[in-house]
């Protein structure tokens, strides 16, 4: 079955989201776990460290402006990162997501360079993270900071984070929540009329 952005949305209303096995293979898989990571944005921490970093003005922070470039390093394999579960098939629908209005990235820029972002689906109230990267220390941090300020500033009520997948992301208060507490929180979500 070919990857759209029609099927894209459907999933994403109903809970299920794509991974693909690695760059090179079209079969992709849908996932639905059991145990659904969410980070609230009304209980979001910032570590201080981090605060003094947002505040420095490090970073330039910019929304939807190279979200191709975005997905593509989230999707770049590296030392300690060999495979990847974003690939050919998923950065098309998702770049036709994007022109459609309902893919989002925030990007962190040093020196006219992307050194770090994230992406995601927006639908109504929900913004579902994919994935993000980074080149330099903290930007996928700030990044994730500046996501957070722009989801409470447009009305948007469910972040979800899919998985916690290492222990970093603990430290913004993420939680993990039944797949059943997290369908009722979606069906409430795609009612809010949100605006990225």
């Amino acid at each position: 079955m070919k990857l759209t952005p029609d099927l894209l949305l459907a999933a994403y209303s109903q809970g299920l989201f794509p991974m693909a096995d690695g760059e090179g293979e079209e079969a992709l898989a849908w996932y639905e776990p059991t145990v659904r990571a969410i980070i609230p944005l009304e209980g979001f921490v910032v570590p201080r460290r981090l605060a003094r970093t947002v505040r420095s003005g490090r970073f330039e922070v910019r929304y939807d402006t190279a979200f191709a470039a975005v997905m593509a390093a989230c999707a770049a394999t590296g030392p300690g990162r060999e495979s990847t579960w974003i690939n050919g098939a998923m950065l098309a629908a998702y770049s036709e997501l994007h022109r459609m209005g309902y893919a989002h990235s925030v990007e962190c820029w040093c020196a006219n360079q992307l050194v770090g972002g994230l992406y995601g689906v927006s639908i109504g109230g929900l913004f579902a993270g994919e994935s993000m990267f980074h080149r330099e220390r903290d930007a996928s941090k700030v990044a994730l900071v500046h996501l957070v300020e722009r989801l409470r500033a447009g009305g948007f009520v469910l972040l979800d984070s899919q998985y916690i997948v290492g222990t970093h992301m603990l430290q913004f208060g993420t939680i993990e929540i039944s797949r059943t507490a997290y369908l009722r929180r979606l069906r409430a979500a795609l009612r809010v009329a949100a605006v990225f």
